[in-house]
């Protein structure tokens, strides 16, 4: 798959994650969480990958500017609507590199919600 197909994933998942839900379903999650004024881009190497509900996860180890491997937890859209956008529980893969831009957590913590992904065979440079 190519990454522009998963960029395309990527938006349509977000898309229905925040906008298109319907009211009762975003009832139960605030995104108070997240800061919505922020973008964050990692690239790091998958340690999991957790295809659940209500919500699915990527770990990913990310280097930090002294290259010491840092994790950080992304939070996704439920494993039902991830299926929807084409994924499956095999779709990321321990040590898959990657490329993810989040809405990082408003606490300062290693976390954020995807707002994009594209697989990556480049060297880790976080900008």
């Amino acid at each position: 798959m190519s990454s522009r197909t998963i960029g395309k994933i990527v938006v349509g998942v977000v898309l229905v994650a925040v906008s298109g839900a319907p009211i009762p379903a975003m009832a139960h999650h605030s995104f108070a969480l997240f800061d919505a004024t922020k973008s964050v881009r990692l690239q790091g190497t998958v340690t999991r990958f957790e295809w659940t509900n209500p919500h699915s996860w990527i770990f990913l180890n990310v280097p930090n500017a002294q290259n010491v491997a840092e994790e950080w937890i992304i939070e996704l859209p439920a494993a039902g609507v991830l299926a929807t956008e084409g994924w499956n529980k095999n779709f990321v893969k321990i040590d898959d590199k990657i490329i993810v831009r989040i809405k990082p957590l408003k606490t300062g913590q290693r976390g954020g919600l995807l707002e994009g992904f594209t697989p990556s065979d480049e060297p880790f440079a976080n900008k």
